[in-house]
């Protein structure tokens, strides 16, 4: 995690090189450098991989911080039926409206015992009517082989459509272009300091070098930074 106006790095959190790992190191480094350095990042410039539904989630809901991060999206399809940006949400009424026109909603009827809105997989199902669909000359551009269509929604969809406003901005394009610098780092650590390859074993060797590795370059960083002082004549 380095801060985006003088890449200097504020934590270092070492792990496996899978997505869910990743974000759960970003969490935590969030939360180390508010808890020893006071520091409360205004915004997160971050790439896809972290750009689920939880993370954004946590990061609005949670943190209060804009994410400034491409949200990570599968809703598009490439059968040629309609994809779930075709269909728009009515907050008031909550519920999808097809392009026919039509409502897609959570419940279409009323249970005895009550069910949970949402999976265990925190997603929304938004249902149409059979009725409907049965009728609909726009059937076969929606739902082909099923009797209705349904529509998946996350219950961290309010911080999912937050990013995608904040991607139409020009502050978002000013943090993918100071993005580069968390790369610029990551390069500089492979060709200068040698760092292709972990020579310790584990999560604690690993920590341990990336910590050292982290403390060389934002040496070299301040050395830089701090400005020289004048020369005294003779």
């Amino acid at each position: 995690m380095i801060d985006l106006e003088h890449a200097v790095i504020v934590d270092v959190e070492a792990s496996r090189a899978i997505r869910q790992a990743e974000v759960g190191a970003a969490r935590t480094m969030i939360d180390r450098v508010q808890d020893k350095f006071g520091l409360y990042p205004e915004r997160v410039a971050a790439d896809t991989a972290y750009g689920s539904a939880e993370m954004l989630g946590w990061l609005v809901h949670e943190r209060g911080i804009e994410p400034h991060i491409p949200v990570f999206d599968k809703s598009q399809r490439s059968d040629g039926t309609f994809s779930r940006d075709d269909f728009a949400y009515d907050h008031e009424q909550d519920s999808y409206i097809c392009p026919a026109g039509k409502q897609l909603r959570r419940r279409r009827r009323v249970y005895r015992v009550p069910r949970p809105l949402s999976d265990d997989d925190g997603m929304m199902r938004y249902r149409a009517s059979k009725l409907d669909c049965q009728g609909c000359s726009l059937k076969p551009q929606c739902c082909p082989n099923t009797p209705a269509r349904k529509i998946p929604r996350s219950i961290h969809e309010g911080a999912r459509d937050m990013a995608r406003d904040i991607a139409d901005t020009e502050a978002y394009v000013t943090s993918r272009q100071q993005r580069k610098k968390v790369e610029m780092l990551f390069a500089h650590l492979k060709r200068i300091l040698k760092l292709d390859r972990l020579r310790l074993r584990g999560p604690n060797g690993a920590r341990d070098e990336f910590h050292l590795a982290a403390t060389a370059q934002n040496l070299r960083k301040l050395a830089k930074l701090i400005p020289m002082p004048e020369p005294t004549p003779a």
